[in-house]
């Protein structure tokens, strides 16, 4: 059988793959990166019996030979999809929001196996309580988890995965428990600050800071990743106009595509210019601290009050 699974809920895809890859041993799972490997060895894999049992996977990350992208690799795909081994369950992966539906193997896997999506926004609640399965957890609890570490699959997944262990022995999730065993992320905060320093609404822009400044968060590490965050929203904004796809602009930025989604769903409500005119003043406040010009503690509470 053959998979195509694309999209960019990387947390879907991973738990896809687990599904797929229930009751195979380890030792016939096979996995290639086509960003590193050559797409013929993927498929020579693909097309020869296992040594150690009837069935075996080979998962092909990045095939990106399945989107708008121009690849040399079509026809290697053409011919394994008309001689397909039966022993082999061979799965594609493109961490891409959407395929291009015209090309010839696109049509082809579709005839010949499975294509399945995964862009749809996933409900971090109820992934909380699918991942706290045989727990007891309040509503309320799983609400503070997500404002603690956020939404991304991942990162929930390990602390809960954490939390479990702890609480192998109590299956009642407390709220207590959420503040001593996750670590809150200034990320996102980050964007609450940052909202609120472009509304203009200083007491609660303050508010924040100091709260950040309690947690013995140093000054000069948010300005540097207040500007950090600015420059991937202008750039992700900028990008996005061009018509470059959540993928496409995570690769340019280096960064994972998940920051770029965030990234672009922060900047909506901003100007590319008001982004660019803050990113420029807290490159100005990180030569100064660096320089000594500027008292490190009153430079971003001075950005703040402009």
């Amino acid at each position: 059988m053959v998979y195509l699974l694309y999209g960019t809920k990387e947390f879907g895809i991973e738990e896809e793959i687990k599904t797929l890859s229930k009751n195979i041993d380890e030792m016939n799972i096979s996995k290639y990166d086509l960003n590193n490997d050559m797409l013929s060895l993927a498929l020579e894999d693909a097309k020869t019996m296992s040594l150690f049992g009837d069935k075996k996977i080979v998962i092909i990350y990045n095939a990106n030979m399945f989107t708008g992208i121009t690849s040399k690799d079509s026809e290697k795909i053409e011919d394994y999809l008309n001689h397909i081994n039966k022993n082999t369950i061979l799965i594609f992966v493109v961490h891409n929001d959407k395929l291009d539906s015209r090309k010839k193997i696109t049509k082809l896997i579709k005839e010949k196996g499975k294509i399945k999506e995964f862009n749809d926004e996933l409900d971090s609640t109820n992934l909380v309580r699918r991942l706290f399965k045989d727990y007891n957890i309040e509503y309320s609890t799983i609400k503070l988890l997500i404002d603690r570490v956020g939404n991304n699959p991942l990162i929930l997944q390990n602390e809960i995965n954490k939390i479990k262990i702890y609480k192998e022995n109590d299956k009642t999730i407390t709220d207590e428990d959420i503040l001593n065993l996750t670590v809150k992320l200034i990320e996102i905060d980050i964007f609450k600050l940052i909202d609120y320093i472009i509304k203009k609404d200083k007491e609660k822009a303050l508010e924040l800071y100091y709260e950040m400044l309690k947690m013995n968060e140093e000054p000069i590490k948010i300005v540097v990743i207040l500007a950090n965050q600015f420059r991937i929203m202008y750039q992700s904004k900028e990008l996005l106009k061009k018509g470059y796809s959540e993928k496409d602009i995570a690769s340019i930025l280096k960064i994972h595509p998940y920051r770029v989604k965030l990234a672009i769903q922060n900047s909506r409500n901003y100007t590319s210019e008001t982004l660019l005119k803050h990113l420029n003043n807290l490159a100005d406040i990180d030569i100064g601290i660096k320089t000594g010009t500027l008292n490190k503690d009153l430079a971003l509470e001075l950005f703040i009050l402009k």
